[in-house]
């Protein structure tokens, strides 16, 4: 799946609209706390996409004014499993352990 993030200036943007005129399947509002490269007061926004589509997508965005800063390949879980505190807190390790590693440049985790 393609996976598009990116903001707009405007915060008054409508996400949906961008999205079919895309050419993107899906689109959700992404915000500051979800990722930092999105600046606050902004029209923030991941859109999901065919692999194939991807590009476009990302072609259509930039000359219409949004500001993509990320455009990948990726997985989006269908499941978020719930995990007592404990549970958490040795997942949460587990990926940190993960991630700093030196080969390690990208994971996937299906938690919350």
């Amino acid at each position: 799946m393609g996976i598009v993030e990116a903001h707009h200036p405007k915060a008054e943007t409508d996400r949906e609209t961008a999205a079919i005129e895309a050419g993107a399947n899906e689109v959700e509002a992404l915000s500051h706390q979800q990722n930092d490269d999105i600046p606050e007061e902004t029209c923030g926004a991941r859109f999901l996409t065919e692999r194939t589509a991807m590009h476009g997508v990302t072609d259509w965005l930039k000359k219409n004014g949004w500001t993509v800063v990320t455009s990948e390949l990726g997985f989006v879980p269908k499941n978020y499993p719930e995990l007592g505190e404990e549970a958490r807190g040795e997942v949460g390790a587990f990926l940190q352990s993960l991630e700093d590693h030196d080969d390690v440049h990208r994971i996937w985790a299906a938690v919350r």
